[in-house]
């Protein structure tokens, strides 16, 4: 079972539909307990990364623990974010810190908000991007995006590189929707449902 976090960021219709699309259904967790069976979390938002704080407590307590017993966690544009130690979009404001790196304001030599298409340029082999090719476009919506570590497995540029994917063990994250980035969007989503499968 994957749940999809609703914590009042936004974007949980179209991710549901995304994950529909593959062929999967997601729950959506009324309290953090609901968390103790499940073998992925999807954790999506839209928006400034102050609205993360409502992941504090016992949902970041809940997730946590998830990971440890074995659980997978993917993170989508906000979500994405929050994986990270923190973002200089809210300095005070702690992220998850399952990955090392924090989120900065893209440079404003390009138009920011960044909206658009924008190609992945793959790094390394990836689950997450398994029968996705280099060059894929994905549909990208932000003004912020994280640093580029030994996390990163695919990189977009716009005025500066920034982590698109990451990956590292049973967390997985993208800065873009893949639930609007067409086939290969779906084709990421079908991925981790992949991975989520006890028989993977």
């Amino acid at each position: 079972m994957i749940a999809l976090i609703d914590y009042g960021a936004g974007n949980l219709t179209s991710v549901r539909k995304g994950f529909a699309a593959a062929g999967a259904d997601v729950v959506t967790p009324s309290s953090p307990t609901d968390l103790a069976s499940v073998t992925g979390i999807v954790v999506p938002g839209v928006g400034h990364f102050a609205s993360t704080r409502a992941l504090d407590g016992p949902w970041r307590q809940a997730i946590l623990e998830a990971l440890n017993r074995g659980a997978f966690l993917f993170g989508i544009c906000l979500g994405q974010q929050w994986l990270f130690e923190g973002s200089d979009e809210e300095p005070d404001l702690a992220g998850l810190g399952v990955l090392r790196g924090r989120c900065r304001r893209l440079p404003p030599t390009l138009k920011v908000p960044h909206v658009g298409w924008n190609a992945l340029e793959m790094r390394r082999p990836s689950r997450l991007l398994a029968g996705v090719p280099p060059g894929t476009q994905a549909y990208f919506t932000h003004s912020y995006a994280a640093d580029v570590t030994d996390d990163t497995v695919a990189v977009t540029t716009h005025a500066a590189p920034f982590a698109s994917v990451v990956e590292r063990a049973q967390v997985f994250g993208v800065q873009f929707h893949p639930e609007k980035s067409g086939e290969a969007g779906v084709q990421m989503i079908r991925n981790f449902v992949a991975v989520c499968s006890p028989n993977a």
